[in-house]
């Protein structure tokens, strides 16, 4: 016989069971209202978010493009920059060059001045004078020390400015390889799309980045760059013009005191020429002296030696007649004749020798006044000589090197050429 048995669990009444139900619809309906509205604002929000990447993809793709044209300008204004500083670069180094090409030209005047005044120490005796040509020589070399001078301050100027330009290249090609890198990378950036392979997520990608600079900073920075620049080649067209201006008044000044140190050497020249003349003169007229002194003298010890013999026939005469005989010996007018004779050739030939005297001591003078103009004349021959090798030398001056030929004898070598007149006395002397 079946039996009745009952499940042990708790049984709930039957308003539990109604009040169940009515929460599970109530919920399911308030659970679907939720719903719908969290999937309207979904919509919504994806709308607005699509919408907002859109515009915002397009804004900065915007900027990026804005950025590329930023830095693609400074780029090309850096580009013109370091085509202008090249240039001038470039231009300074020619100037330096010729700065250093006029300073090396400076030696051979110099060592033409200090040549010419070692030739003039050799000089002698009384030819060894402080003259013009010696002042204007040590003026010449005081005129050649000082344009070297502010040739050699000019190139060590442009050395500095050169080294200058260089360092402030360096910077803007630093600052340009900067910015080509940079449009490489923003164009890239601007290049991409959602489509894009490379894209990727990124780990902390709104991090700032260490030595970042902003804005401000950036363009401050090339803005520095492109003044400095444009500022330092200012300074160096500035100099290029001094280093001009001072090559054209060094050449100037130098060229002014070689003419007027020639002018004066011409004007010493002439001077030594007359006394030389004047002194071949007065050689000539002692030398005539000279000679009708001796002519003199000759006849004069002629006469006496004349005056002698008659001398000795009156004492021969006056002599001969103490031997006469007795009463024979008287003191007639034939005794007071040859007296008298005797006293007077006596007195005569007194007369005659101090004379003679005299003639040998003015001889003498003649001879000794002789042996000084003729040491003046060597010495003024060969100050002249060693004046117009000055001359000959300082042709190297205004004669290209390639052309020059020496017109004065050298103490080494001869020109074949006729000896000058000067030239031909000093053989004649020597």
């Amino acid at each position: 016989m079946a039996t009745l048995s009952f499940k042990p669990s708790e049984r709930y009444r039957l308003s539990d069971w109604r009040t169940n139900s009515y929460l599970l619809s109530t919920n399911a309906e308030r659970q679907r209202d939720a719903s719908h509205q969290i999937r309207q604002e979904a919509r919504i929000l994806r709308n607005e978010t699509n919408n907002q990447i859109v515009w915002d993809e397009h804004d900065n793709r915007t900027r990026l493009a804005e950025r590329i044209d930023t830095v693609n300008r400074w780029k090309e204004m850096l580009d013109k920059c370091l085509t202008d500083l090249d240039a001038e670069i470039d231009s300074l180094t020619q100037a330096k060059e010729s700065a250093e090409h006029n300073l090396q030209a400076k030696n051979l005047p110099l060592d033409v001045a200090i040549e010419c005044l070692t030739l003039r120490e050799s000089r002698r005796d009384i030819d060894v004078v402080r003259d013009p040509v010696e002042e204007e020589l040590l003026k010449e070399v005081e005129v050649i020390e000082a344009t070297k001078k502010i040739l050699q301050e000019k190139i060590s100027q442009a050395f500095q400015h050169l080294c200058l330009l260089q360092e402030i290249r360096q910077q803007l090609n630093s600052d340009h390889r900067d910015k080509m890198e940079t449009l490489e990378i923003d164009r890239g950036c601007l290049s991409l799309n959602l489509t894009s392979p490379n894209i990727s997520l990124k780990v902390n990608p709104t991090r700032v980045p260490k030595d970042s600079t902003t804005l401000q900073e950036w363009d401050e920075f090339t803005r520095f760059n492109k003044n400095r620049a444009e500022a330092e080649m200012k300074a160096a067209i500035e100099l290029r013009e001094a280093i001009a201006l001072a090559i054209a008044q060094t050449n100037n000044e130098l060229d002014a005191q070689r003419v007027a140190t020639e002018f004066t050497f011409r004007k010493r020249l002439r001077e030594m020429e007359s006394f030389y003349s004047e002194l071949k003169w007065q050689e000539k007229n002692t030398l005539e002296e000279i000679a009708e002194l001796q002519g003199d003298i000759r006849r004069l010890e002629e006469d006496l030696r004349r005056k002698m013999m008659n001398l000795k026939l009156a004492h021969t005469r006056l002599e001969s007649r103490t031997y006469r005989p007795n009463v024979e010996l008287c003191r007639d007018q034939t005794q007071y004749g040859l007296i008298d004779e005797v006293h007077q050739l006596e007195a005569t030939i007194n007369t005659m020798k101090q004379k003679l005297a005299q003639t040998q001591d003015a001889l003498d003078a003649l001879f000794k006044h002789l042996a000084r103009i003729q040491a003046d004349i060597a010495c003024k021959t060969n100050t002249l000589l060693l004046d117009t090798k000055c001359m000959d030398t300082r042709r190297k001056l205004t004669v290209p090197a390639e052309k020059f030929v020496p017109q004065v004898d050298t103490f080494t070598r001869t020109t074949n050429r006729t000896l000058s007149p000067l030239k031909i006395c000093q053989l004649e002397l020597t």
